[in-house]
């Protein structure tokens, strides 16, 4: 019940946005990394691409679920600390026919730090790595929550910032796959000159 009215609520709030995408959104199959704090916008401006989201089985989780659900989205059920390798695979399989959503820094941080899920299911699944930044008017910013999450408010102007494809190799050595996540981190900070 709760999952369901706060979903109800945010897909309210989110027609009211005005979304505008710097670069070009992906037309094949791909892994899309974005920070958690910022995540609403780009699961709401991803959507019409019918993809498959990573989402951590947790309170929070099951509401994003459903919220995810009602985008028309595929919820798969994981996270780096609970299921993490059932659900990797399983993004691995996806990711060769869809475009595949993950937070690299969640589902607890720390934030703004890739950890090595998105790199690694680009690696196996043979897919480029998509980055993406917000930037928002009118924001809500929760300081004190782990993600620093933002909430655009009602009617704000929203940017997304996409980069282009990023390639990673088959061949890559595990210590270059290190450096790839370290550069993911570092990317998208610099992406869209947007400050964290």
């Amino acid at each position: 019940m709760k999952s369901t009215i706060a979903s109800a609520a945010i897909r309210a709030l989110a027609r009211t946005w005005s979304v505008t995408i710097e670069g070009r959104f992906p037309t094949g199959p791909c892994i899309v990394a974005f920070w958690h704090g910022e995540m609403l916008p780009v699961w709401f401006a991803f959507r019409a691409l019918r993809p498959v989201a990573l989402v951590s089985p947790s309170t929070d989780g099951a509401i994003l679920a459903t919220l995810l659900s009602d985008w028309g989205y595929e919820v798969v059920i994981g996270s780096s600390s609970r299921g993490g390798k059932e659900a990797l695979q399983v993004l691995v399989e996806q990711a060769a026919h869809n475009v595949v959503l993950i937070t690299p820094d969640g589902p607890r941080g720390p934030a703004h730090v890739a950890k090595p899920g998105a790199v690694i299911a680009a690696h196996r699944a043979g897919v480029p790595l998509i980055l993406v930044r917000m930037r928002s008017t009118r924001t809500k910013s929760f300081t004190k929550s782990w993600d620093r999450f933002q909430l655009p408010l009602p009617f704000a102007q929203i940017t997304l910032h996409v980069s282009a494809p990023i390639d990673v190799p088959a061949h890559l050595s595990r210590e270059e796959i290190d450096a790839m996540i370290i550069e993911v981190t570092e990317h998208l900070h610099r992406l869209g000159s947007v400050t964290c």
